[in-house]
């Protein structure tokens, strides 16, 4: 008859180590917006990750695969430039129209997609929300780190366009950096408050697309800042994207910089990134009950 000796000390006090590394306490976090920031940074290598699963899937089993990401902007910039510049004659800054439009549609392509990714993130996604825990966040955000590798290619559709026109950027496109992060801003500042307002009230799934849509026509794609009355711009740049588009023109075409419009713009951005970020904390703790 064999006897089992008793563990160690030395056993029992590795595994007792052991157990306390890989417990876990949740507790709410006290502020205005509350967000462990630590806790982001440990888990950054699961959004990576969840940005690649969503750039897997959006491209899976597709005929054209990654190529719709040069296809999109490349129709939309035909239809615009035949119906708004060709018969509507809309004026392009003495610019060649398809050159105006496109320097527009690459930020509104981006801040479209994003936000229609984001703000339905959450119920597309809502066995994960129920199973297990990580920064909630992180599932809008991926939605919308997907789109970069979109706007990538669209720059680089955009070089072809220029060289097409044998046109040379401007040299403050050293601005661009700093833009693109306006935009990445204003389209997670309303991603995190639409995917929070769809968990709740399912019926904005239908409002997303509509909405974006009026955001179309309400933002300076097709059409230049100077079209409008100086003294009503500060309304039009009410909407964040009539600075940042303004901006990538300005930038990439060497337009005059109209800085008040730029100003309010990147005020409404960090004002709507900030609400979004907040309400999205405040109504977190009831996603995995209503999802």
């Amino acid at each position: 008859m064999s006897v089992v000796a008793p563990p160690s000390q030395s056993l029992v006090a590795q595994a007792a180590a052991e157990a306390a590394v890989t417990e876990m306490v949740i507790e709410p976090r006290r502020g205005w917006i509350a967000v462990n920031w630590a806790e982001i940074w440990q888990y950054r290598e699961l959004l990576y990750f969840l940005v690649w699963r969503d750039l897997k899937v959006r491209y899976k089993q597709t005929v054209l695969g990654i190529a719709w990401a040069v296809l999109q902007p490349l129709l939309s910039t035909f239809v615009f430039t035949i119906i708004f510049g060709q018969l509507a004659k809309i004026p392009s800054s003495g610019f060649p129209y398809a050159v105006f439009v496109y320097a527009g549609l690459l930020p509104f392509s981006f801040f479209q997609s994003g936000v229609n990714q984001a703000g339905l993130s959450l119920i597309n996604q809502q066995n994960l929300l129920t199973k297990i825990y990580f920064p909630r966040l992180f599932v809008p955000t991926a939605s919308i780190g997907a789109g970069l590798v979109d706007m990538t290619i669209s720059f680089g559709v955009y070089a072809v366009i220029l060289g097409y026109y044998h046109f040379m950027p401007s040299w403050q496109v050293v601005f661009i950096p700093g833009l693109i992060l306006l935009t990445i801003l204003a389209t997670l500042g309303l991603g995190y408050l639409l995917a929070a307002l769809t968990v709740t009230y399912r019926d904005f799934r239908y409002v997303i697309p509509f909405m974006l849509q009026i955001f179309m026509y309400a933002s300076p794609v097709v059409f230049p800042v100077t079209l409008v009355p100086e003294q009503y711009r500060w309304i039009l740049a009410l909407n964040p994207l009539t600075g940042i588009i303004d901006g990538y023109r300005s930038a990439i075409l060497g337009q005059p910089w109209h800085l008040q419009t730029l100003g309010v713009s990147i005020a409404t951005t960090l004002l709507l990134f900030t609400f979004g970020l907040f309400y999205f904390r405040k109504t977190e703790r009831r996603f995995a009950d209503i999802a």
